[in-house]
């Protein structure tokens, strides 16, 4: 970092951190613990799509390497565009098999990026549900390396539980990296696997 960067507040970003992801399952055990959350079995990943012959290639391969267990009964990935023109990779799993959920989120993430596409990755987000039928995600931000959560109101329209957001973000702080500017803590909304 040069004298200028330091001079005007400037920072190096966050590199990327793909294996923080594998720190959701026992980030899972603290919020059913902390708040009864439980893991839905779904989660996705948000990419910018773009136009070409060597990103649809690459994208046939994520799909390919998600759907291999279909065979012996596993559930093919999902793909769509959300309302804001983002395209989504959506995975399912049984709620019991989070940890294999969040190696396909980790495989889509990886090959992604080891193609030269991890500009395009947003972020990926591993869908919970409390009894009282309160969707949560944990987010994780891509170009941050960081998690927040995300908990839209039940019922539709974009409201979000804020309360609930900070109580979830106050009992993971030991489990996950979180992101501490606010700001950053984008809604998802029309998210896939919510």
């Amino acid at each position: 970092m040069g004298f200028l960067d330091t001079l005007f507040g400037r920072s190096k970003p966050v590199k990327p951190d793909l294996d923080q992801l594998f720190g959701v399952p026992s980030a899972a055990l603290t919020l059913e613990a902390a708040a009864g959350f439980l893991p839905t079995g779904l989660g996705a990943v948000c990419f910018a799509a773009v136009e070409g012959a060597a990103f649809v290639q690459v994208e046939q391969q994520v799909r390919a390497l998600l759907d291999a267990d279909t065979a012996r009964g596993g559930v093919p990935v999902e793909a769509s565009k959300d309302g804001y023109g983002y395209s989504w990779l959506l995975a399912r799993h049984s709620p019991e098999e989070l940890p294999e959920l969040v190696n396909d989120l980790h495989a889509v993430n990886s090959e992604l990026e080891a193609n030269g596409f991890g500009p395009q990755l947003l972020c990926s987000l591993v869908a919970f549900r409390n009894a009282q039928g309160q969707p949560l995600a944990l987010v994780y931000l891509y170009k941050r390396g960081t998690f927040y959560p995300f908990a839209p109101m039940p019922g539709g329209g974009e409201r979000r539980n804020s309360p609930l957001e900070l109580q979830v973000n106050a009992a993971l702080g030991n489990d996950l990296r979180l992101e501490k500017d606010l700001s950053r803590w984008f809604p998802v909304w029309g998210a896939p696997g919510l």
